[in-house]
């Protein structure tokens, strides 16, 4: 089992390595886009990402999701990922980065 400084090192760089991640629609990635609520690493082989989508109808959800757990995976192949998706709080371009919003030309 990591220590808890161990275990915030990792889910900063899990937070480093979702902003890789592509919404392909708007070619910003998920966290500038604010669609990841929560990164959590349980100090063993499990991380639980909480996320939403910028609509629950998003024709590329399953898509943005498997990136999600291929990028993780690529750092810490032995890892399970675990991807809960959520609409509640339901996104908003509030949510946008100031980063992203200037990538998105807002």
């Amino acid at each position: 089992m990591k220590t808890s400084e161990e275990i915030k090192a990792i889910e900063s760089q899990i937070w480093n390595i979702l902003k890789f991640v592509i919404d392909p629609e708007v070619e910003v990635n998920i966290v500038d886009m604010g669609l990841i609520y929560r990164v959590e690493y349980d100090g063993d082989k499990t991380v639980h990402i909480e996320m939403t989508l910028s609509t629950p109808a998003c024709p590329i959800g399953d898509a943005i999701v498997l990136n999600v757990q291929e990028a993780i995976k690529n750092k810490f192949p032995d890892f399970e990922v675990d991807v809960n998706l959520v609409f509640d709080p339901p996104w908003s371009p509030d949510m946008v980065s100031e980063e992203g919003k200037v990538l998105l030309g807002l």
